[in-house]
C-alpha cells in the first residue's frame, strides 16, 4: 500500500441506540483505497457495509447513529471533522455515490437529462448550454443510446439496467476522485449486472478514478476488484487481492462465501449457503462474532476476540485458529 492513500477509514465505529439495546453496526473497521484502484467491500446483508460508505459521506442519521470513534481521511483530510456545508462540497464533486437501487433515488417527475444537469450546475460554474452538451456525452459514455433525444424521458421510461447507468452518469458528472457503488447489480438480471460491472471497469480505467464497491456476492468481483475486504458483523475478517482470496481464501467466513458461488461442476446439486445467520448487531457472541458458525470453531473462539494475522504480502485474516494451522 502507498503511504498516501486517497481513502483511508481507521477504526471506524458506528453504533445506533434504541430504547433497549445499542447495535454495532459498525464496530473498528479499517480499510484503505488507492488512487485509480478499485476495492470491493464483501460480506452479507447485515454486515455493516453500506453504514460504512453512508458515513463516509456524512449520510448517517443522527440521531439514532453516532459515530464513536474512528477517523476518515480523504486526501488527508479526516471527513468527521468538516461541517455539513463543508461535505455538500465534497459529496457529488470529489466523492460520489451509485445507490443499490436506482428508482429510489431518481426523483420521478423530473426528466433524466435535467437531474444530471443539476448536479453539474450545484457543484460547477457553468451554463445551462454547456450542462446540457455534457450530459449527452455522459449518458454516451454509460451507453445509453441516442442520448440526444434520451435526456427528455423520465426514470420509469427507462430499463432497470438504463436507470442505473443514468446513475453512474449522475455520479461521474462532475469527475470525481472516487465513486462509492453500493450494490450497483443487485436489482438487475445476471446478463445487465455483467455490463454494468463491465461498464465501471472500462470507465474506471479511462478516467483513473478510484471505486469502492460494496456487494454481497464475491462472485461479481472477480473480473473487476484490484483489492477485496471481507467483512462480517461490523468487522473486516479477511483482506488481500483478488488472487489471495480466490485461490487461498484463510477465512472460515471467506471460504464459505466462496463456497456458496455457482460452479459448472456442481449443476444440479444444491447450492451451499454458511449455516445460521449474521448475529444481531446489538447481541453479538463473545469472542469471535463468527464462531456460532464457524467449521473451525474451539474453545478460544468463543472467548477471545481474534486479531488481524499476517499470512503473506498483504494478505490478512482475522483467525489465529488457521494461522496457526498453515504456519
Amino acid at each position: 500500500m502507498g503511504k498516501d492513500p486517497l481513502l483511508s477509514v481507521e477504526n471506524l465505529k458506528v453504533y445506533f441506540s434504541g430504547e433497549e439495546k445499542t447495535s454495532r453496526a459498525v464496530d473498528g473497521i479499517s480499510y484503505e483505497v488507492e488512487k485509480g484502484e478499485i476495492v470491493c467491500l464483501v460480506g452479507e446483508s447485515g454486515c455493516g457495509k453500506t453504514v460504512s460508505a453512508l458515513t463516509i459521506l456524512g449520510l448517517v442519521p443522527t440521531p439514532p447513529g453516532k459515530i464513536v470513534d474512528g477517523k476518515i481521511l480523504f486526501k488527508n483530510n479526516n471527513l468527521l471533522d468538516l461541517t455539513e456545508k463543508q461535505l455538500e462540497k465534497i459529496r457529488g464533486r470529489e466523492i460520489s455515490m451509485v445507490f443499490q437501487e436506482p428508482m429510489s433515488s431518481l426523483n420521478p417527475v423530473f426528466t433524466i437529462g435535467d437531474q444530471i444537469k443539476e448536479v453539474i450546475l450545484n457543484h460547477e460554474k457553468t451554463g445551462k448550454k454547456e450542462a446540457k452538451e455534457r450530459t449527452i456525452k455522459l449518458l454516451k459514455d454509460v451507453g445509453i443510446p441516442s442520448p440526444e433525444d434520451r435526456i427528455n424521458d423520465y426514470p420509469h421510461h427507462l430499463s432497470g439496467g438504463q436507470r442505473q447507468r443514468v446513475m453512474i452518469a449522475m455520479a461521474l458528472a462532475c469527475g470525481p476522485d472516487m465513486v462509492i457503488a453500493d450494490e450497483p447489480t443487485t436489482a438487475l438480471d445476471v446478463t445487465v449486472q455483467a455490463q454494468i460491472l463491465e461498464l465501471f471497469r472500462d470507465l474506471q480505467q479511462k478516467r483513473r478514478m478510484a471505486v469502492l464497491l460494496i456487494t454481497h456476492n464475491l462472485g461479481v468481483v472477480a473480473e473487476i476488484a484490484d483489492r477485496i475486504y471481507v467483512m462480517y458483523a461490523g468487522v473486516i475478517v479477511e483482506t488481500g487481492s483478488v488472487e489471495q482470496i480466490f485461490r487461498k481464501p484463510c477465512h472460515p467466513y471467506t471460504k464459505g462465501l466462496l463456497a456458496a458461488l455457482p460452479s459448472r461442476s456442481g449443476k444440479g446439486k444444491k447450492l451451499y449457503s454458511i449455516p445460521g445467520n449474521v448475529p444481531d448487531a446489538a447481541f453479538k457472541p463473545a469472542g469471535c462474532p463468527f464462531n456460532p458458525r464457524c467449521p473451525n470453531v474451539e474453545d478460544e473462539c468463543k472467548e477471545k476476540f481474534p486479531q488481524m494475522c499476517d499470512f503473506e504480502n498483504g494478505h490478512q485474516a482475522r483467525c489465529p485458529i488457521i494461522f496457526k494451522r498453515i504456519t
